[in-house]
């Protein structure tokens, strides 16, 4: 009988072979058939074989870590490090404005914190004598806190005013604001001890800041020109009056204003208040548009963690959703479940908006930091995170300073975020009156 041989490509074979994880590719050998049939297999060229691991690589669903591909993002400046200072609020909006300068002036500044931190910390030092330190001064502020610097005293570009001045080495270029919180703090707590102040008092305590920042400069030159810090800002197309704080919580009317009732809202910013799924609209309208949002939000949680993950995982059932033994699972450090739970995508807890509330009154949710929220990406499951930019250099997450942040986590964390009134859905505009 006659023998036929056949050339036959292996591309199907080898996409079947490279379902399983550990597959080697190695060149087939003559496989025979029959008596009278024979097959003559000839393995793909190395061309053929390199894309071909790259779609294996591809299609991966690993069952450990995370792959997110992004979505929609808009235009943001580089990772600042707040590094050993409690002046988030500063870094997120600041960076939330240099964000606005490239969308209206598409041009990038570099905004000096420091600046706004002295400015504030002045302001709030007044207000704790006022009040006989109840509240006590703090380092802490808010979104509101650089809008009202802006448009009370202006802003200064970076090199205006850099803010150190500890020393010449790599290690003094980075905020460490320790000594200077406790001397300032000393100095606010000492005079509400007295029962008459003396006019230079607020001279005292700015000389404290003046020495450890710099003094705000009220002339500079930036880009060949002169400006004043209130000039400046008109320069930059940014008007103070734009933005709006908005919060969610049902202890307030919605639709209305309230001062948000957490430490660091001192100036009592009034806040616009939404129920969270219309607040969870506004943010997407507002990345949809090209428009970016200073996040205030509680990072304490065991989901949010120090790698670039914001997620809220079941913890109470954290030994199914794990796969762990419960016995080993009970037996578990706090930090090795909250690694477990966070090192792979998992179910999370659905959130409403009494979840929201009751984790507010109870202090479980409290006012942490804040970030930049500027787009938006899916995981290796098709779930969506939200992309938000952090203050704590490049070198401490696993994303260069960007954290991931699940859409559960933005609804059940989030305390308030600040954003471009032209940003919201023109149907909210109109039920808050704007």
């Amino acid at each position: 009988m006659k023998k036929f041989f056949f050339i036959a490509a292996l591309t199907a074979v080898s996409s079947a072979l490279f379902a399983q994880k550990d597959t080697v590719l190695v060149e087939s050998p003559t496989v025979v058939l029959s008596k009278d049939t024979t097959l003559t297999a000839i393995a793909p060229d190395s061309a053929t074989l390199a894309q071909q691991r790259k779609d294996l690589e591809a299609a991966k669903d690993t069952s450990d870590g995370f792959r997110f591909k992004t979505v929609d993002s808009v235009a943001i400046t580089s990772v600042k490090d707040q590094n050993r200072s409690g002046t988030c609020w500063a870094y997120s909006t600041l960076g939330f404005l240099e964000s606005e300068v490239l969308r209206i002036k598409k041009k990038e500044v570099d905004l000096a914190e420091m600046f706004v931190v002295s400015k504030t910390m002045m302001d709030r030092a007044t207000y704790c004598v006022r009040m006989y330190n109840e509240p006590h001064f703090a380092a802490g502020g808010s979104a509101y806190d650089v809008i009202y610097c802006m448009k009370h005293y202006g802003l200064v570009p970076q090199q205006a005013m850099p803010g150190i001045r500890y020393g010449s080495s790599p290690a003094d270029t980075l905020p460490v604001h320790g000594e200077l919180d406790k001397v300032a703090g000393g100095y606010v707590k000492a005079l509400t001890g007295l029962k008459k102040l003396t006019p230079v008092w607020k001279e005292g305590l700015q000389a404290i800041y003046d020495t450890y920042l710099g003094k705000c400069p009220e002339e500079f030159k930036y880009e060949g020109k002169k400006y004043t810090p209130q000039s400046f800002v008109e320069s930059l197309g940014l008007d103070a009056d734009d933005y709006v704080s908005l919060t969610s919580y049902t202890h307030h009317p919605f639709y209305q204003t309230f001062a948000l009732e957490v430490p660091d809202n001192w100036r009592m910013d009034q806040m616009y208040n939404l129920p969270i799924d219309e607040l969870m609209r506004v943010i997407d309208n507002a990345i949809a548009n090209g428009y970016t949002l200073a996040w205030g939000a509680d990072v304490s949680e065991i989901g949010f963690t120090r790698k670039g993950i914001g997620v809220v995982p079941n913890d109470e059932k954290g030994a199914d959703i794990t796969g762990s033994d419960m016995a080993k699972w009970v037996g578990m450090t706090k930090d090795k479940q909250k690694e477990e739970l966070t090192k792979k995508p998992l179910p999370e807890k659905e959130i409403t908006q009494e979840m929201r509330q009751q984790a507010y009154d109870n202090w479980e949710t409290t006012d942490d930091h804040g970030m930049q929220i500027f787009g938006t990406a899916k995981d290796q499951n098709g779930k969506r995170y939200y992309m938000v930019k952090n203050s704590w250099g490049t070198m401490r997450s696993d994303y260069k300073g960007i954290w991931y942040i699940s859409e559960a986590f933005m609804k059940y964390k989030t305390n308030d975020v600040l954003v471009h009134k032209n940003a919201i859905p023109e149907d909210i505009r109109t039920k808050l009156g704007l």
